[in-house]
């Protein structure tokens, strides 16, 4: 837990549990409070493997982007990044070619506030609030469009977001406002909790999460693929968190049903 709450924005109730900060939490961050750690040591107790849910789906991004920057993709867009922890996207990507620009979006004003505190003079990185469903809001904000160009390729990232989204939100015509605007060559990734995993718990985890005011849906295979209608989608296809093309043990659980919490997978835009 951070003992300089200077990064919190006045508005936020820290008293209430959040599930950016609960992830935080389970990737052993330290920008969460206490009432995000009680309900992230709850669901440790109905999930156990849940932390290594969260870590493999961190793996994930950073598989995701490397594929993506030897595609030769250059700028990124993250929605719904959540608070800043280790392995950053724009640490990733910067880390192999300090020209890649990235843009973090994030509903949360407190981890928009603590974004910006992480980005101070990184001239190639801003972070901005705004609401998933205002795709044009965010395509046409100034920090984006000082840092990307939508005339060319760029890494969209959505990830652990889709299942925070009601189907009365209309998930698809919303990623179709993306794609519309992203150029050809372009890429998504995607992960979103599944319905059909088999996995213990999840049901009562689920019920405990509503304490956030957040309520995640599971989706099944097929649904979670829909959602890359008008990409092609990359091998392995969309698959069990950890068989997104791994790279060594470190990117599994030894819990298969963990492995297979999340779905993921990237599209491109052909």
């Amino acid at each position: 837990m951070t003992s300089n709450l200077s990064w919190v924005p006045p508005e936020v109730d820290t008293t209430v549990p959040n599930p950016a900060r609960v992830y935080d939490y389970w990737l052993n961050g330290d920008h969460n409070f206490q009432a995000d750690r009680e309900l992230g040591e709850q669901i440790l107790k109905i999930m156990p493997g849940i932390r290594d849910a969260a870590r493999l789906n961190r793996a994930f991004l950073r598989r995701a982007a490397l594929h993506m920057v030897e595609a030769g993709v250059r700028q990124f867009l993250d929605i719904g990044s959540g608070i800043p922890t280790v392995g950053n996207l724009h640490e990733i990507v910067q880390g192999i070619d300090p020209s890649c620009r990235v843009v973090y979006v994030d509903r949360e004003s407190v981890a928009v506030a603590h974004a910006k505190l992480l980005l101070r003079g990184n001239d190639r990185c801003a972070a901005i609030q705004a609401d998933l469903r205002d795709a044009n809001d965010i395509l046409d904000a100034p920090e984006t469009r000082e840092l990307l160009d939508l005339d060319q390729p760029i890494g969209l990232f959505m990830l652990l977001l889709l299942h925070f989204v009601p189907d009365s939100w209309e998930p698809h015509a919303i990623l179709a406002r993306y794609r519309e605007r992203m150029a050809s060559g372009s890429f998504l990734a995607i992960s979103h909790v599944a319905a059909d995993a088999n996995s213990s718990g999840l049901d009562e985890a689920i019920e405990a999460y509503k304490s956030t005011q957040n309520d995640p849906i599971p989706r099944t295979h097929d649904q979670v693929l829909s959602f890359f209608e008008g990409f092609d989608v990359i091998e392995p296809g969309v698959v069990g968190c950890a068989m997104w093309n791994p790279q060594g043990a470190g990117d599994m659980s030894e819990d298969p049903e963990i492995n297979s919490l999340p779905y993921a997978g990237v599209g491109r835009k052909p």
